[in-house]
This record gives C-alpha cells, structure tokens and sequence, in this order.
C-alpha cells in the first residue's frame, strides 16, 4: 500500500548475482564513450570525455556537471536506446569482465546483484558514507531509474566454480567488446547465457561474503531506492538488485592504493611544527627522499609536504593517541593508518575534521596531491596504503574504516555495460 511503514523488504539468503539483459552501446569507437567511475571524473575530465564522443556515459552519470541536471540524463538515456545509440541484449547473462594492462589482470562476473543490509552479514561495507553524494546519486537513480555503472566486490573464493569458469571464458570464447582505452587498459567482456553455467554460480556464491570494494556510495544509494520504492507500495522488482562486478580476491587479488590528503588552509610550516608535540617528526630537503622513507617505516607514519622542506611523522605518542580513540571501537580498528588520520593528528593535533569542507583528497598519486598543496600555500598529507587483511578484518567484525582510507583496483570501466529497470530481466 503507498505510504506504508517500515515495509518488510526481500532479502536474499545468500550472496546472489542473478542474470539481467544488459544495455551496452552499439557505436563505432566504443572506448570513446566510456569513462571512469563517476568520483574519479574532474571538472575538467568531462570536457575532454565529451570532446571524444558526444555520446559519452558521463552524459548520464554526471550530467550537467554541478547543475545536477537529473532529468537531461534521463533524456540522454531515452534518446539513445530510441536511436540505437543504446542496445539491450535479447537474453539475460552474466557477463565476465576482464580488464589488463602493465603488470595486472582482473576477471570478475557483472550481473545483479541481491541487495541486503549489512546486518545480513552478505555484502560488507567498510567504509562510512557521506549523506550528501548518497543523495546525489539517488536523485540521479531514481529519475534514470537505471544502475549506470557497476559497485565493485570482492569475495574468498578460493578458486571456485564460478572463477574456473571465468577463466575457461576467457581463454576459449570470443568476447563480445574487446576495446584499449586512452589509460592503455584492455577491457574484454563476454556474455554468458547458458543457464547451467547461471546455476553453477548461483551454486559457488550462495554462502560467500563479499566485500564493497568500490562504490560505497552507490550500494547505499540500491538500497535507499529499495526502501523506498517498496514504502510507496512497488512490490519486488528491479530495485531489489543492484548492477555489481564480483572478484574472486584469491584468484584475483585486488591492488589497494592510498588515498591522500590537502589541507589549504594550513602552512607546511605550521603543521610541522604542530606535530612536534606528538610525533617524531623527520625533515627532508627533497620530497622523493621522504616519501622513500616513508615506504621504509614501520609504523603509523605519514609525510607532510608543499612549500618547503617535506617532513616525515613517525611515533606518534601512544598515550596521545589512545586517549583520542574512541572507546567502542576494536584494537585493529585504532592501528589503521587512517584512523589516527582521523582520530589523532587532524582533530587533536590540528584542530580540525576530516570532512569535505576542510580537506579535498587525492587518489594514489602523491606528486599530484603536493602540487595542489603548493599551488594552494596548504599542506599535503602522504597517506601509506592499508593492508588489504586489516580491510576486511574490520569489516567481518561489522567496523567501517575511516572515511577515504581505501581505493581499490583497478576499478571496472563505465560505459562497458548498464543496467535498466525497464529491460530488466525480472
């Protein structure tokens, strides 16, 4: 009935990747209209990702930049499986994702995923979210009524059915995309419609755990859909599931990178010297020499760099630093890295949050993080990378890391294959 309260929503007992008719785009230069997953895309990015291709995703996921022009993506959609730009498959199938380059290859299965909170102990966040990019997205969702682009997960397999599969796949079929992208990454991907390779995955994942490795975001967003498409009375549906990339993490490890921090409106020099008080501080003419260092500590560790000599934190006070943790919260949890970050050495020893209006952050690159240090006479904070056991030992025990201490990869391309609830296979 509309309007309902606390409707009691589907479930899966398992870990569940169901089949769905994919939407895939049906043009020539097929690398031109993909992107990057939408966090990762500039202000300036979208430009050039436009310039490529006039049909490019980010027409959908990021439409009309800061204007969130919810409705023109809407549009876009209509008007590109009208036109052709936009093709769904006849048959619903798993789809196996396989992404190579320099020293890495990924393989994973993309299909739907069955949504549950994470008190079902199935799909395990690590990582808290922020309201406002939920809210974007779900804006974004719920007017596309689409999932554009895949979360990413990982599972312990052990090198099961579904990734032998997986690996058969992709040695003996020939794929149905097969594209370089401008980042020299090869993304191939292959329809699976057999509905006894279905029921052999079905089989392998029903009582695995998986991990969101990317896309935290997102997966509240399926969720707060859900919740709310089943209060005004929808039924089951679409909705109950979520577009998702599931890796086997033994067949496939992940690579986990850092996530670093620029802080504006603190001087090098400043925050070198406040840090005195509670960490061995090292300094370093050249910022090379100190992130080498950085990589040789054992430890909580962090470089602060910009204009000036960088420095290098080490040994934070241990009294300092357990009187700033909070209480409730597991021993492993207050060893991250991040968390000290967090807990420690922004609020106590900086007098500020780690929040979107203090700190702007920096995926992987360092060099990139320290230069908008400089440009901004602010402070760059060099984050090590946690370990990939740490991650998913706080998350079994239902802890979320600390705000953007994780960025998993390589991340799956989007615009390779999207999802609608119209075409949806259900």
């Amino acid at each position: 009935m509309p309007g309902m309260a606390n409707p009691e929503l589907p479930s899966p007992d398992g870990l569940v990747l169901r089949p769905f008719r994919g939407v895939r785009f049906a043009v020539d230069d097929l690398a031109a209209v993909t992107s990057p997953p939408y966090d990762l895309v500039s202000r300036e990015d979208i430009q050039t990702l436009l310039d490529a291709h006039p049909n490019n995703v980010v027409r959908l996921i990021l439409p009309g930049a800061d204007q969130h022009c919810y409705g023109e993506a809407r549009e876009s959609l209509s008007s590109w499986l009208r036109s052709g730009v936009l093709a769904v498959d006849e048959t619903p199938a798993l789809y196996v994702y396989e992404q190579s380059g320099p020293g890495f290859l990924l393989r994973g299965l993309i299909g739907d995923l069955g949504l549950s909170g994470p008190e079902k102990h199935i799909v395990l966040p690590h990582e808290d979210v922020m309201p406002k990019t939920v809210a974007d997205r779900l804006a974004l969702m719920r007017t596309t009524e689409s999932n554009l682009e895949p979360i990413f997960l990982l599972y312990a397999g052990d090198g099961g059915d579904a990734a032998r599969l997986i690996d058969e796949v992709a040695a003996t079929r020939p794929p149905v995309v097969d594209v370089r992208t401008d980042d020299d990454i090869s993304h191939r991907l292959w329809a699976l419609t057999d509905p006894g390779e279905h029921a052999a995955v079905a089989a392998d994942l029903r009582d695995r755990q998986a991990l969101i490795a990317d896309g935290h975001h997102r997966y509240a967003t399926y969720l707060a859909l859900q919740r709310e498409y089943h209060a005004e009375g929808r039924g089951p549906g679409p909705w109950d599931f979520g577009l998702a990339l599931l890796v086997d993490s033994t067949a496939y490890p992940p690579d986990l990178k850092p996530i670093h921090r620029v802080i504006p409106g603190l001087p090098l020099g400043k925050a070198a010297a406040r840090a005195k008080g509670a960490w061995q501080v090292h300094e370093f003419a050249h910022v090379d020499e100190a992130l080498a260092a950085l990589g040789r500590a054992v430890g909580p560790a962090f470089v602060l760099a910009g204009n000036g000599p960088s420095h290098l934190l080490t040994d934070p006070d241990p009294v300092q630093v357990d009187h700033a943790m909070p209480a409730s919260r597991s021993a492993r949890w207050k060893s991250l890295v991040t968390s000290i970050l967090s807990e420690f050495l922004l609020p106590k020893v900086w007098g500020m949050r780690d929040d979107e209006q203090a700190v702007r952050i920096v995926h992987h690159d360092p060099h990139i993080a320290i230069r908008m240090a400089r440009e901004g006479s602010g402070t760059a904070v060099i984050v090590p990378p946690l370990r990939v056991e740490d991650v998913l030992a706080v998350a079994a025990e239902g802890e979320r890391v600390p705000r953007k201490s994780t960025s998993f990869g390589p991340k799956p391309r989007t615009g390779l294959v999207l999802r609608t609830f119209a075409t949806d296979s259900s």
